[in-house]
Parts: C-alpha cells; structure tokens; sequence
C-alpha cells in the first residue's frame, strides 16, 4: 500500500459526511461557552445554573460514551450514527426555544447523550471502511483535524451568533446537522444485523456502566466547587468507584459482555488512551486558564478573546496535511512525544505570564500548542484503534471518546477548583496556580507516551503466498 493513498470520489465524500459530525461537536461546545454570559442575563438564571447549562452536556457525554461504542459494535453502526445524529439535531433544535434554566439543562443533557453514541459510531465506521494502515491513518488524521477545526472555529462563531441572539448558537447546528443527515443517507454503507448482537445484549452491564460513568463525570465536575459541599464530590466519587467493581464483576459472568475484559490488556490502546486523556486535559485547562487571563484581569470581550485563541486552530491545517508526513517518516510514538514536549515547553514557559503581556508575546506560545495539538490528537487516535479487530472498533472508539471527555473534564474542573482556591489579593497568583495543572498533566502524559518509544518486529505475510517479508520494525504508542 502506498504511503500517500489517493482517496476516491466516494471515499473522500463518505470521509467528509463522518467528519462533519465531530465538527458540528466541537461547534456546539465551543459556541455555548461563548454564549453562556449572555444566556444567563437573558435568562435571569443564578450562577450554578448557568454552570450546569454547560456540565450537563458534558455529563450526558462523558456518562454513556462507553454504552455508544459497543452499541455500535453490537447495533449497527449505520443505525447508532443516523438515529443519534437525529436526536442530536431535535434536542439542540429544543435548547434554542428554552424559557427556564431547566429546560436548557435537559437539552444540553439529552444532546451530550446524542454525542455520547454518536461520535464512536463516526469513528468506527471510519476504522472499518477504510484499509488499516496509509489510508485509515489519513482520515483518521483528517477526522482529528476537523474536530480541532470545530472547536475553535466555533469560538468566532459563536462570537458572531450570540451578538444576533444567543438561541442561534442553538439553531444554527440543526441547520448544519440535517445537511449531514441528509448525505449521510445516501453516502453511509448499508449494513446487515451484526452478528454478535444476536447473541443477546448485556443490559446489566450497560446499565452499571452507565451509572458508574455518569457518577465519576458527576465528581469531576463537581471539583471545580473546591471545599463547598466536598461530601457529596467525595460521595459521588465512591459510589462510582463502587459501580465501577460491579461492573467488573458483572462482565467476568456475562456471557456477551458489554466490554470484553481481555481488549483492556492491550497494552498501546490503553497507553493511547491514557496519554489522549492526560494530554486533552492539559490542553483544555490550559486555553480555560487563558481565558481567564484575558477577560477577567485584561478585560477582553469574549469576541477579541475568541479571535485571539483562534491561532491554535492551526491543528485543523496541519493535521491532515504535515501529521501524516511525520507518522510516515517517524512512527505514532515518536510523533505523539513530540507534541506532548511542545505542550509542555508552551505551558512552562506561560508560568512566567505577566499582568502586561502583549498579544505578540503569547502568539507563538498559542501557535505552538495548536501545533503540539495536530502532531499528538491523530497519532494517538490511530494507535488506540490500531490492531483492534473490527467486530470492535465501536468498543475502541467509545474508550477512546471517554478518555477524552473525561480528560477535559478533569482540565478544566482541576483548574476551575485550583483558581479558586489560590484566589488572593494578587490574581497573577491565582492564574499561575491554576496553570500548574495542565503544567503537571502534560509532563505525566509525556512519560506516559515515552514508555511506547521503543520498537518490537512485527512479521507481515503475503495473504496466498507461502514466503513472508522481511522483519520489520514497527513503533507502538
């Protein structure tokens, strides 16, 4: 297979109809947290419901995104990404016409759930429709670009939506979702009923997975409150931990378990996993804290803010056009411990950040860490599907999926509690507290990734010849 396929027609359109939904994911996230302000003075609503407007969402996702993959993988893929997508599209559709704070709270719930099945179906149809190797590694890259594209082009958009009226951040993506809808229709490949789902569903196991999930994401968030109510953050904490046991137990019995206990002894999947987790923390954390930084002490609007962090969107261009070049030459690991050395050089050097910093001053450090973005997003995608066996790729996806959801979760949420707690009368102490965390999580990653640097030969056959290659030598992240 060459190193640089040229993708078909059909390839290229089935590719951009996948993509658009981690697209229109990262949109609609990015949007809200522009427009949050203004919903909440249109509104009247208090400051923790306003909080919740935005944690739902990542409740909804975070909790059942393990439930999504294998529903895939179990459901059909085909039939989880149209039915969700929809769902996805009605519930955003219902947040645009919200009156009272608990409307929006259960919108933003229901659409984080969408997502939650969503975006793993996405993934793992990418996995299963294009050849292992140059060509699913390409639209993988070219899937994580978009997704990066998403967000942070959805900070400028969601700039401009919010200055004609906040409910068009919530309009504006069922526009774009039924134009997905409607390609994807015709553009999706048909599917007969996968095999192993007539082998029975786990219910238990999907039932305690989804509890143990939904409390875990319900403690991290509650992190951000620091010392008000800690019982019930340490509460949440347990009774997930404990869902968690049970759900071990519950798959060692099951005979068609939801998550086959075996696939977590993979030891570069669970690395990638691990790293993506620790590495999408600090990133999120980072731009939380930058924020921060820019509105509250420098007084920037949210608009000249959103315009300022646009720069780290630059991973959208270099994801499918340099990261690939950089996989072909040097390898998934070798790649991925170079945007986590990226990160953590904008990061250490951000620590010295000053009250009177110019915008000419952060550019390169904001440029970088789009870069450190676009060289560790798409290897570790790659290396937490790769070698996976198809009947679970939805499986990988959603492990994928939740290692990020809750990894931004944990960015943010750690960043939120330490800033308020290292609140004094000097702010630059506060900010330079808060920056410790994406500065603690990105090094962790790093030696994380670092342990998958080393090389194991790997024999590939002829599939009907009875001679075999030479010995390669292939990288595992």
């Amino acid at each position: 297979m060459p190193k640089n396929p040229t993708l078909s027609a059909r390839a290229w359109a089935l590719l951009l109809v996948l993509c658009g939904t981690i697209f229109l994911e990262g949109i609609d996230v990015a949007m809200l947290a522009v427009a949050v302000p203004s919903i909440r003075s249109d509104l009247g609503l208090s400051t923790g419901t306003a909080a919740w407007v935005m944690s739902a969402y990542v409740l909804g996702y975070a909790g059942f995104t393990l439930l999504g993959g294998r529903a895939a993988d179990l459901l059909g893929r085909r039939r989880m990404f149209l039915t969700w997508l929809t769902v996805f599209m009605l519930f955003s559709g219902l947040g645009g016409f919200a009156t009272e704070g608990w409307m929006l709270i259960t919108a933003r719930f229901v659409t984080g759930v969408a997502a939650a099945f969503m975006t793993p179906a996405a993934m793992s149809i990418i996995t299963t429709s294009y050849a292992e190797g140059p060509e699913r590694n390409k639209a993988l890259l070219v899937f994580a670009g978009t997704a990066a594209g998403g967000f942070s082009l959805g900070l400028v958009i969601g700039g401009l939506l919010t200055a004609l009226g906040w409910r068009w951040v919530f309009f504006a993506p069922v526009i774009f979702a039924g134009a997905v809808l409607l390609a994807a229709f015709k553009l999706l490949p048909a599917e007969g009923r996968p095999a192993r789902a007539t082998g029975g569903f786990d219910l238990a196991g999907a039932v305690v997975a989804a509890g143990a999930m939904l409390l875990l994401a319900f403690g991290i968030v509650r992190l951000e409150h620091g010392l008000d109510s800690w019982e019930l953050t340490a509460a949440a904490f347990a009774a997930g931990l404990l869902l968690t046991g049970l759900f071990v137990a519950v798959e060692r019995r099951a005979k068609n378990p939801l998550v086959r206990l075996g696939f977590l002894r993979k030891a570069a999947t669970v690395r990638a996993d691990l790293g993506m987790m620790l590495f999408v923390g600090a990133f999120f954390g980072f731009q939380f804290v930058v924020t921060l930084y820019l509105q509250e002490l420098r007084g920037w609007s949210s608009f000249e803010t959103a315009l300022a962090l646009i720069v780290m969107g630059v991973d959208a261009v270099l994801a499918p056009t340099l990261t690939p070049r950089l996989v072909n030459r040097f390898g998934n690991a070798k790649v991925a411990f170079g945007g986590f050395v990226l990160a953590a050089v904008t990061y250490v050097v951000f620590l010295q950040i000053g009250s009177d910093w110019t915008y000419a001053a952060m550019f390169p450090l904001l440029l970088l860490n789009g870069v450190a973005f676009a060289v560790v997003y798409g290897p570790l995608t790659i290396a937490a599907t790769d070698g996976v066996d198809e009947e679970e790729q939805g499986l990988a996806s959603g492990l994928l999926t939740t290692a990020t959801q809750f990894g931004s979760a944990v960015g943010i949420s750690a960043v939120t509690a330490v800033y308020g707690l290292s609140a004094t009368s000097d702010p630059m102490d506060a900010f330079r507290a808060a920056l410790a965390v994406p500065v603690a999580m990105i090094l962790l990653g790093g030696l994380l990734t670092a342990t998958g640097l080393r090389t194991r030969p790997v024999r590939h056959m002829e599939a009907e010849s009875p001679s075999a290659e030479p010995v390669r030598e292939r990288q595992t992240v």
